[in-house]
């Protein structure tokens, strides 16, 4: 599939710019000044709209008019009032914009943004939404449906950021937006891929594809039985009841200088998951296939990073493995025991994800990480306490943290704080092991975080259960989150 092309280019004239639609900026009823250029060239033809009431230019409101000057379309892109347009109102416009190129034939278009830029919305940001924003839009499923939807006619946008911001800087961000979106839809199409495609296989395959032809990457999949010989028996406890083979994955990318110690990103990567021997109930079963969406966020986050060349090291360490039932299938009441050498009573095998995630974590020591960041649909309780809005964030470390919801603001994937109080750590204890693998009821996604943090002591640690961001369930469909979020934590390491 052919990538959309953005490019930054500077104008002066809006209505001597070629184009097949130019996309123009209105605040309210005010019109920018690239409206106001076209609306002369087209003998009032922008502002007779208006007046009419065909177009009130409402955030995130669009309408066409027939060509001006060296544009064969126009449209007008609603901004709401220009006292108000802020960060929060852009991405409600720039939704607008995108649903529309997205119903729209036009395979070309100009968006004049130096309109939209103020104090509050920088142009850099501006632009790196705009590219995002488009690009995820495209996404289109088409992997296992025979009729799918058209796919989006834009193929090439081009920019025009004004004279505040040069050239150089405009692509930087375009093409930044741009890999953030593509990473954005790699994260989705894993996630909504059934899970007779995409096993721990299929993800170990999708992984190496990032180490192809780039010197700065490399990937390695270790299986079952280098996973043995390391006492990973928690996490192939996991995959016992299964055909599928677990695999633990990782990837190296090497942007930053030798030696520096790289940001680990650990993700759950669960392709399926039926509760094991404490079986699910059949209801809404089938999105269990989203369970590995940790291990997707990875992925796209990486892609992203690779295609941006971000100056850092960035690992990725994904567990994989099918949680099914069967005769060898871990019971309810077994014990195993984790690489850290800790045990673990199993009393409940549908709290599977924090049995692979504890052997990764401790996987993880071994590259003497900056920071560790694992990525998990861990827990129902997290959708009960944040919803679908929030990823929970836990950490035990504070500028971690304030770094990833920082991150999370900046690009409106946002989390949200929880406690690792050791008031909740007391619900693992267990007669048998040295912890159990869930703990009394109440404050479920707050004692798997607990779970966690026991095997990852050695550095800065921090967990985002993302079982309420990572998908929709009507319509049904992956979001690619926390991969903007994770992106803009390592931006920032990397600009600092």
């Amino acid at each position: 599939m052919s990538r959309l092309t953005f490019t930054a280019r500077t104008s002066t004239d809006p209505a001597k710019a070629k184009t097949h639609c130019a996309v123009v900026a209105i605040f309210g009823s005010e019109l920018s000044a690239s409206a106001t250029a076209l609306d002369t060239a087209s003998n009032g033809a922008i502002s007779t709209a208006i007046k009419l009431g065909d177009f009130k230019g409402k955030p995130g409101q669009t309408h066409l008019l027939p060509g001006i000057g060296k544009a064969q379309r126009v449209m007008l892109l609603g901004c709401g009032e220009r006292k108000s347009f802020d960060q929060t109102v852009a991405r409600e416009t720039l939704q607008g914009l995108s649903n529309a190129l997205n119903a729209s034939s036009t395979t070309e278009a100009l968006l004049q943004a130096a309109d939209m830029v103020s104090e509050v919305v920088s142009g850099p940001w501006l632009l790196e939404l705009v590219a995002r924003g488009i690009t995820a839009s495209g996404y289109r499923y088409t992997a296992t449906v025979a009729k799918p939807k058209e796919p989006l006619a834009l193929k090439k946008m081009i920019v025009n950021p004004g004279q505040a911001l040069s050239a150089a800087l405009a692509q930087r961000a375009l093409d930044n937006g741009a890999a953030l979106g593509a990473g954005i839809n790699c994260a989705r199409e894993l996630g909504n891929l059934p899970g007779n495609i995409c096993t721990p296989s299929y993800l170990a395959s999708e992984a190496r594809k990032l180490s192809r032809g780039n010197s700065k990457v490399k990937t390695q999949v270790l299986e079952e039985k280098k996973m043995r010989e390391l006492g990973m028996g928690s996490l192939l406890s996991v995959s016992a009841g299964s055909d599928e083979p677990a695999k633990l994955i990782v990837i190296e990318y090497r942007g930053g200088k030798t030696g520096d110690a790289p940001q680990v990103l650990v993700g759950k990567g669960i392709t399926f998951d039926s509760g094991g021997i404490s079986l699910k109930p059949g209801a809404s079963m089938d999105e269990m296939k989203y369970d590995m969406c940790g291990a997707a966020s990875v992925i796209g986050t990486l892609q992203a990073v690779i295609e941006m060349g971000l100056a850092l090291n960035v690992t990725g360490v994904i567990a994989a493995a099918e949680n099914m039932p069967s005769g060898r299938a871990t019971k309810p009441g077994d014990v195993v025991k984790a690489m850290s050498g800790t045990t673990i009573e199993i009393l409940n095998t549908d709290a599977e994800g924090r049995l692979v995630l504890c052997d990764a974590l401790t996987f993880a020591r071994r590259f003497k990480p900056a920071a560790v960041i694992d990525i998990a649909t861990l827990t129902g309780a997290c959708v009960v306490a944040l919803g679908s809005h929030a990823s929970a964030v836990y950490a035990n470390n504070e500028p971690l943290a304030e770094q990833l919801l920082a991150a999370g603001t900046e690009t409106h994937d946002r989390g949200w704080r929880m406690p690792l109080w050791d008031d909740y750590r007391k619900q693992l204890k267990s007669n048998f092991a040295d912890l159990a693998n869930i703990g009394s009821p109440g404050g479920g996604s707050v004692t798997a975080a607990c779970f966690l943090a026991t095997f990852a002591e050695d550095y800065p640690w921090a967990h985002l259960d993302i079982a309420g961001s990572a998908w929709n369930s009507s319509p049904k469909g992956a979001t690619g989150r926390p991969v903007a979020m994770l992106t803009r934590y390592l931006q920032d390491r990397a600009a600092g």
